[in-house]
């Protein structure tokens, strides 16, 4: 099973930017799907699961944003590297949480938000915190 490690959080103010990135070791991420979530205190209070935002298809390119972080996040990958990165501009208080990267080998995982079940293998995330 792929092992996953995140790196690039950190504390910013509003309208800032911030890259993440996953660096994969194990296996190669060719028949994987890649995505991002991310989860706050209070969505973990209130049982809530973590949140899809963004999910790459390693194979096709083929992506997915949710609405809220369209125009704002971009997603990409460094085959040689074996690295997903996230970019996040225009970053806002409301993004501030746990960022997880995972990976599932699930068909069309990256077609529509899908819930955090699929993904069998999680990273142990890195905190962004955007300050108004």
């Amino acid at each position: 099973q792929v092992q996953l490690l995140e790196s690039g959080g950190g504390l910013v103010q509003a309208g800032e930017s911030l890259k993440l990135s996953c660096t994969a070791s194990g296996e190669s991420l060719d028949d994987y799907a890649v995505a991002w979530y991310r989860q706050n205190p209070e969505q973990e209070r209130e049982g809530k699961e973590r949140e899809g935002i963004s999910c790459l298809t390693w194979g096709s390119g083929n992506t997915y944003y949710r609405d809220s972080v369209k125009g704002r996040f971009t997603i990409s990958r460094d085959n040689a590297k074996n690295t997903l990165n996230l970019q996040m501009n225009s970053l806002k208080p409301e993004d501030t949480a746990l960022y997880y990267c995972a990976a599932t080998t699930y068909p069309g995982a990256c077609s529509v938000s899908r819930p955090p079940r699929l993904y069998g293998s999680w990273g142990q995330g890195t905190q962004v915190t955007v300050s108004s």
